[in-house]
Parts: structure tokens; sequence; C-alpha cells
């Protein structure tokens, strides 16, 4: 028995193999970028008519919404007085006919001919005595049945319509199921999460039986595109790790005692249990890259504090990148009120410490307060610098710097965040970075 074909077996399949599909199609769908089987089984419905909520002309009511499935009778055209175009076409589903007018979209005419099948969605008005519905959604489901029928992207110029694709999409799970479709997700991983076998999934985004099966077989879907990503992303961390290498920062000592102690609270939970995963992360020798997530309010700035003090304890330096100079003064305000009175070691003075040093780098500085700053963190004077996009420009250097915070990672490309990374350390050792946001991760992919 032969086994279930794998995703790249149908990538293998270009889709002129399937029953139908000759060169004028196969050129349709690469148009839309459909060039395999694998892509066609996934050129997924862009939203379905639910046939069970389908009204009768004869029982539509004016000022509701409705979905009335009807078969044009007549189209016209002309330019109205004040110059736009109006499409005029009348539909009837054997139980009364509707009016249904489209402002400026002289296309409709092409769309919609006589003996055309389709779904219409709006607002039922009257006019002169007849029903109307104005520039209603409009979905080509030709003599499709079904108590729900899904509606493809639509491509006039490559020439492919929704029954078509639907016909073509079938023609390829057809073939498929001899030998099935293969699941890598193992059965108990399903069972705990709920999820139905990728085949079945795919079946059912494409003819569903319900709303609840499209749902149930998005469901499975959107975890697949997830759990590539997820996978993806393990194997850029493997390979950071392969061919990076870390500090293994010193996580505790008398600074970072003392910072805890002079505390005017304690810790959340959340707190706590954050900063000794990320403390965690800091004492490994391959870098870190994390992202601390969690909403305005919530004490961000403090956790990441412990992470760049972490890096002073080391003799090392710490960065924390805002999107803007004003974020950046609230930020310095606020560090430099929290790390007040805390001394750090001074071997190159004559004395045994000196105050800890926080400074801002903004491009409001001075000439003369931005050359103090640049000539500190080039001599390793500043411990903790706050800044903008001014702290990846050409002329900042750092004598070792440790660890990088950056608040709101959205508002920042990658380049300048590898930038930031990167340019602080003159022996191969990569800086540790955490990203603060407050922004919710993306539920989809």
């Amino acid at each position: 028995m032969d086994s279930p074909l794998r995703f790249r077996d149908l990538a293998a399949l270009k889709v002129d193999v399937l029953h139908g599909v000759g060169p004028k199609k196969r050129d349709a769908l690469a148009h839309v970028g459909v060039e395999s089987v694998a892509d066609l089984v996934t050129y997924y419905p862009r939203r379905y008519v639910d046939r069970t909520t389908e009204a009768r002309v004869r029982d539509l009511l004016v000022g509701e919404e409705a979905l009335v499935l009807a078969t044009v009778s007549k189209v016209e055209s002309r330019r109205t007085r004040n110059g736009r175009q109006l499409v005029t076409v009348r539909v009837t589903d054997g139980s009364g006919s509707l009016t249904v007018t489209f402002f400026n979209q002289a296309w409709r005419v092409r769309q919609l001919t006589e003996g055309t099948n389709a779904a219409f969605f709006g607002k039922v008005d009257e006019y002169r005595g007849r029903l109307q519905m104005t520039s209603p959604i409009v979905d080509l489901v030709g003599d499709r049945t079904g108590k729900v029928v899904p509606i493809y992207p639509q491509s006039e110029k490559a020439g492919l319509n929704t029954w078509e694709t639907a016909a073509m999409v079938a023609e390829a799970l057809r073939r498929c199921s001899p030998r099935g479709i293969d699941d890598p997700v193992p059965a108990a991983t399903r069972d705990e999460y709920g999820l139905i076998d990728r085949g079945v999934a795919l079946g059912l985004i494409h003819g569903p039986e319900s709303m609840g099966d499209a749902m149930r077989a998005r469901t499975r879907l959107v975890f697949d595109e997830l759990f590539r990503v997820q996978l993806a992303l393990l194997e850029q961390k493997r390979l950071l790790e392969l061919h990076t290498t870390g500090i293994e920062h010193q996580t505790a000592g008398p600074l970072i005692d003392a910072f805890t102690a002079q505390l005017p609270f304690e810790l959340t939970g959340a707190q706590q249990r954050t900063v000794g995963e990320i403390y965690a992360d800091l004492g490994r020798p391959t870098p870190m890259h994390r992202l601390l997530q969690g909403d305005v309010g919530s004490g961000k700035t403090l956790v990441a504090l412990f992470a760049l003090l972490a890096a002073v304890v080391g003799g090392h330096q710490g960065a924390l990148m805002a999107p803007t100079e004003v974020l950046a003064e609230q930020h310095v305000r606020a560090v430099r009120q929290l790390l007040d009175g805390l001394e750090v070691e001074a071997p190159e003075s004559l004395l045994d410490s000196r105050p800890l040093a926080v400074e801002l780098l903004t491009n409001r500085l001075n000439a003369a307060e931005r050359r103090r700053v640049l000539e500190g963190l080039a001599a390793g004077h500043v411990d903790i610098v706050v800044g903008t996009h001014a702290l990846i420009q050409d002329a900042v250097g750092f004598a070792s710097l440790g660890v990088v915070v950056v608040d709101e990672q959205h508002r920042f490309g990658v380049d300048q965040r590898a930038w930031l990374r990167d340019k602080g350390r003159a022996d191969g050792r990569t800086p540790d970075v955490l990203v603060m946001t407050a922004t919710p991760i993306p539920r989809t992919a």
C-alpha cells in the first residue's frame, strides 16, 4: 500500500497533471501564484456563502440586510445627469424580482450577464415601489449546490472564476484521496489541542457542509501555519547558537542585591519569574534574543533594568533604545531615579568605586554634551546609555556592549537592531537582546 502523500510530493506535481487543466488554465493559475498541486489545495476560499441564511425575494423586508441567491434576467448601463455610470441589474429567484444598482462600476456589465447565478448580500431598500439593493457584495456561485458555497479569489485578468477554481481544487483532492494526505502532527497532539486531521481539514475548508466545518478546518490549518513559523524560528535559534558566542553574564552580586534592596516595593510574582527566565538566558554561552510583552504599566522597564545591570556587574555596558526622543527622555529619568545611589567598581580610579553612570544620547544634545557621552561610551565610563536612533550612528562606539534593550520592536527595522547588537564588541561575542513591547502578539500568521 502506498504511503500518504506529503506536501513535498504535492509540490512536485504541476497543476497540469490534473484532468481538465490545460495550458490556458495552467497559465491562469500561475497568474495568481498557483503552479503545483500543493499550491492549489492551499488556495483557500476567501469567504463562504451560507445558503442556510438565504432569503427569498418575496420575504425581504425594507431596511434589513439579507442574502439572496438569484439569476440575472436583465442588465442595463447608462450615465446619470451628474456623469456617473449607473449599472442596473434585474435578478429573480422564482419568488420575485429585485433591482440591484451599482455606481461607477461599469465592469459589472461583464460580470453579471443574463443567466448568471449569483449571491447578493446587502441592505434592502425600496425605490419607486420596487425592492432594491445598492452596491451589495456579489459572489458568483454558478450552478453549484450545497448548504455552504466556498467563494475563491477571482481574477478577471487571469480569467479565473470561483466555480472553475472550485472544480480544479475538487479534482486535486479527488486525485489525492486514494493515498490520502500525510499528517505530520501526531494523533496525541491533535487530540490534546482538539485538531482534526490535515487531510480532513483540507477537504472541509474547500467543501464544508456547515460553517462549523469551515471553522474547524480553519483552526487546524492556522495551527499548521503557526507550527511552520515556530519551526523556522527554532531553526534560526539553533543556527544562531551554533555560529555565535554570547557573554555568559554574572547574574548575582552586590550591585543587583543593592538595587533590589533599595526598591520602594517588592517585585510581583510575574516580574520575579520573568527576571529569573531572563537571567537564565543571560548566564548561558549563547546570546539571548527574547521578547518581553506586557501591558502599559506592567513594569517592563523595571524588568529590563535587571537585565542591563547584569551587563554592568560583569564590567560591560547596557543600552536602552527607544523609538522617540520623548520616550528616551522619560526612560532616562526613570532609570536614573531607580538606580540613584548605586555604585560600581572602578579599577581605573584611585577609589574603589564610582557612581553608576547613566547617560542620554539623542540628537537634541548639543555638541559638547554629545562629545562627552561618546567619549564616555568608548572609554567604558558610561555604564548604561538610553537613546534613540542616535545610538546606531557611525560615530557611536562602545567599550564593551553587553545587553541591548529595545523598546517597541515594531518601530525599528531588523537591520537597525542588528547594527546596535553587532557594533558594540570587538571580541566577536554577541550582546544579548531584549525587546520590550506592549503590542499583543498576533494570533495568526
